[in-house]
C-alpha cells in the first residue's frame, strides 16, 4: 500500500457532520499523549497533516483525512487526560462512542498504546469496549525509538498480558520519528480495505 495523496477533509462532533459517502474508514484511538497525530503524519509522509500539539488532550473533535481519494483515516479525541473537567471527559467519551457505535463505514480500529508503559485502565476499557462491539482491532505500540531492542519483547509481553490478547492478535511496534516498519504497518492496516474495494 502506497499513500500518494492525503488531505484533511473535516472535523466533526456529531454524526451529521461526518463525511457523506461510502468510503471505508480506519479510526485511530488512544490516550491523549500517545502520538495519534504524529503517527498519521508519519504514515502519510505529511509533516503537518494532523496538528501535533505540545499540550495533551488538544484533539477534541473527530478529524477525517482522505487517503488516495479512496479511504479515510479518522483521528478520534484522546482519552485519559487528567487536567480536564469530568464533564469535558464525558463529552469526549460520547463523541468517541457515537462514532464507534454508529459508523457502518468503520472497518478497523487502531488502538495506540505507549510502548514504554503498561497499558492504563483507560486503555484496557477502550480495548474491551472495541472488542465487545465486534470491531476489527490492531494494536500499535508507539514510541518504539525510546526502547532498546532488548526491551521490545518485554514491552510486548506486558501489553499482551495487560490487555489479555490472544496469540493471534498482532501488536505492531512503530516509531513516528524514524518510521521504521512503516510499509509493514500500512500493509496490515489497509489489507482488508483494499480487498473489499
Amino acid at each position: 500500500m502506497e499513500i500518494k495523496r492525503s488531505e484533511f477533509i473535516t472535523s466533526a462532533v456529531k454524526p451529521n457532520q461526518y463525511p457523506v459517502d461510502d468510503r471505508l474508514e480506519i479510526a485511530f484511538v488512544g490516550r491523549s499523549n500517545v502520538g495519534k497525530s504524529s503517527i498519521i503524519n508519519s504514515i502519510t509522509n505529511r509533516r503537518s497533516l494532523a496538528k501535533v500539539s505540545s499540550t495533551p488532550g488538544k484533539t477534541r473533535l473527530i478529524n477525517f483525512f482522505l487517503i488516495n481519494n479512496t479511504f479515510y483515516l479518522v483521528d478520534l479525541p484522546g482519552y485519559g487526560y487528567a487536567k480536564v473537567s469530568k464533564a469535558e471527559k464525558e463529552s469526549w467519551g460520547k463523541i468517541i462512542e457515537n462514532y464507534l457505535l454508529n459508523r457502518p463505514q468503520l472497518k478497523k480500529v487502531v488502538l495506540l498504546v505507549d510502548s514504554r508503559h503498561k497499558p492504563t485502565n483507560d486503555d484496557i476499557l477502550m480495548y474491551k469496549w472495541i472488542k465487545h462491539y465486534g470491531h476489527n482491532t490492531l494494536i500499535v505500540a508507539t514510541k518504539k525509538d525510546k526502547l532498546k531492542k532488548s526491551e521490545i519483547s518485554k514491552s510486548e509481553k506486558l501489553i499482551r498480558e495487560t490487555l489479555e490478547l490472544t496469540k493471534e492478535e498482532k501488536i505492531m511496534f512503530f516509531s513516528s520519528l524514524n518510521k521504521e516498519g512503516r510499509e509493514e504497518l500500512l500493509e496490515v492496516m489497509f489489507r482488508e480495505l483494499i480487498e473489499e474495494n
